[in-house]
């Protein structure tokens, strides 16, 4: 299974309680879901409301199920000023 590197900024790093991780995932749900595990509450609804980066690239609802040939790096990046619309993660 590819590698996901999580990185996570500003509300989610304290959400997460952490900087970063690695998973091994499937695709990017996945290595969030799998991320989320174990994790309160507070960090699924922080980690709905973020945008996400894969490798550099914005990411949607639908591109979260694509099936990883390789390891990636997710950018998780909470709303920083002025709201957002939650992701279905």
């Amino acid at each position: 299974m590819p590698s996901v590197h999580l990185h996570y900024w500003a509300g989610a790093r304290a959400a997460a309680g952490t900087t970063a991780e690695e998973v091994e995932a499937a695709t990017v749900r996945q290595a969030l879901e799998r991320a989320a595990a174990g994790r309160d509450a507070r960090f699924a609804r922080v980690l709905a409301a973020c945008s996400l980066l894969v490798d550099g690239t914005a990411a949607h609802a639908d591109d979260l199920d694509t099936p990883l040939t390789g390891a990636v790096r997710v950018e998780v990046l909470p709303p920083f000023a002025g709201g957002a619309e939650p992701s279905a993660v």
